[in-house]
């Protein structure tokens, strides 16, 4: 019997839980306090310059392509357009309540959900025997505080988040600082060049940037968006031919590294320019690395874009900042790329104790169950560079979890594992893994992971393909009717 499940959020994880649930029989209702779907990439939230970081191949559903003559790497808004079209192919917009902010999510003693909801300031409540939170971990932006904000306010200053900024024409002859120097950060920065007064980017730290084609010519998905690329780095439990890669063939995976960094290093003039991040390519593995954007080294080189690397504002007056390096910038407009806090507002405290550890981070069973909350999933806590695909077959494993198709292990060897992984995810990003929901750059290990609970599999052939060539995922679009032809569902 199908349950009545709530899902928060209509992001590309909202989007496939309430499509692939809906064929596995339950009666699925998606709320979206925006006025349209998209998550990151609605127009509420899209910055100028914002794009996919992964082709267009790479980055859809299994079942559904882009439309013809989408470009290789999609914009935000032709990503929404996508998503739109996803909802209105499979016919489920009937189950979106869009302009619908969920207020607050109670457990009840039975174990059901009751939602308090608002839309257009009219309360609501309405209860489901089940819930798949699907926010996103990039939905609650974070922006620093700083010494003196209130004077640089006071005299015109503004200062926000990457994902509040919308017109370039804001800032029409200003003095722009961006703080940060990830994809987002850089992005922006580099859309202001020729329309600020002076743009200038802050950067506590610096990362890798990859570039779409090496030497111009070689797309970079042959290189790092395949099963190859993601088998460079060690994952938390090596097996078959990866055991080698980092056994015996540690000189070749060494040097199939060191050979990419070598062309990013002349490509972009790192040394020259002073952004090299001063370690070696292999620490992409901590998540520090983001997509260069389209001539952002050049504006560097031209000196149109400057670069503050390894520092930080310590203070702020009128019209100016003040960095940890001595420098005083110009500044009307701060725009920061500071990530997000990772929290789950609507949930209580006291779900969200049993939900995160003393620290803070996420201990989900399979980036998807919490363990002691029942009738509870999340999806879509897993940022990598296949999110949507991950998101998708999570999705199909909670619909097999929910039909009794999953075989899970013990109740204390799930908490070992889920501890383990957490203390892996620390170690290898320096602390930097947004409290346990980051998988990168391990996205494809995810996924066979979540087949393999489910016992399906894609076929060796294209297991083998995907050693050579990009991640297709149209390789994966039989998982889910696979799985319901074994369950019996029509």
């Amino acid at each position: 019997m199908g349950k009545k499940i709530a899902i928060v959020g209509a992001g590309f994880a909202g989007l496939a839980s309430a499509k692939v649930l809906t064929e596995f029989g339950h009666d699925v209702h998606v709320f979206e306090k925006d006025s349209e779907v998209g998550g990151v990439w609605t127009t509420s939230r899209r910055y100028p310059g914002l794009g996919t970081q992964n082709v267009r191949s790479t980055y859809a559903l299994s079942d559904y392509p882009y439309p013809k003559g989408t470009p290789e790497w999609p914009t935000g808004e032709q990503v929404q357009k996508y998503m739109a079209g996803y909802v209105n192919n499979f016919k489920f917009g009937n189950k979106i309540s869009l302009n619908t902010e969920v207020k607050s999510a109670k457990q009840n003693a039975d174990g059901s959900w009751t939602l308090n909801t608002s839309s257009n300031g009219v309360e609501n409540t309405q209860n489901f025997d089940y819930l798949i939170v699907a926010n996103g971990i990039f939905c609650d932006p974070f922006v620093p505080t700083w010494e003196g904000a209130d004077a640089f306010k006071a005299a015109g200053g503004k200062i926000m988040h990457t994902v509040d900024f919308h017109n370039l024409e804001d800032v029409r002859g200003k003095n722009v600082v961006v703080v940060g120097y990830g994809k987002s950060s850089c992005d922006v920065a580099n859309e202001t060049v020729g329309v600020a007064k002076n743009t200038t980017i802050v950067a506590r730290h610096i990362i890798w940037k990859v570039p779409k084609k090496f030497k111009n010519v070689l797309n970079y998905k042959m290189l790092l968006l395949t099963r190859m690329g993601e088998a460079l780095f060690p994952y938390i439990e090596l097996k078959g031919f990866e055991k080698f890669l980092h056994g015996k063939g540690k000189k070749v995976s060494g040097g199939m590294l060191g050979s990419v960094q070598g062309v990013i290093e002349g490509q972009f003039k790192l040394e020259k320019l002073d952004l090299h991040p001063h370690n070696g390519l292999d620490t992409i593995v901590r998540s520090t690395v983001s997509l260069a954007s389209d001539g952002f080294f050049d504006k560097v080189e031209a000196g149109t874009l400057k670069v503050e690397r390894d520092t930080e504002i310590v203070r702020m007056e009128a019209g100016k900042v003040h960095l940890a390096n001595g420098k005083t910038v110009d500044a009307d407009y701060i725009i920061c790329g500071t990530g997000f806090h990772q929290r789950v507002q609507f949930l209580e405290d006291s779900v969200m104790a049993r939900i995160n550890d003393e620290r803070g981070n996420f201990r989900l069973y399979r980036q998807l169950l919490p363990l002691d909350v029942p009738n509870l999933a999340f999806n879509g806590y897993n940022s990598s560079f296949f999110s949507q695909l991950n998101a998708e077959m999570g999705a199909v494993w909670i619909g097999g979890y929910l039909a009794g198709a999953i075989k899970l292990p013990p109740h204390d060897v799930m908490l070992k594992h889920i501890d383990k992984r957490l203390a892996w995810m620390e170690k290898r990003t320096e602390n930097k893994h947004a409290r346990g929901t980051n998988i990168i750059p391990f996205s494809v290990h995810n996924i066979d992971e979540l087949l393999d609970d489910m016992n399906l599999s894609i076929g060796a052939m294209k297991r083998f393909n995907e050693w050579s060539f990009p991640i297709n995922p149209k390789n994966y679009a039989k998982i889910g009717p696979q799985l319901r032809k074994r369950l019996g569902i029509k």
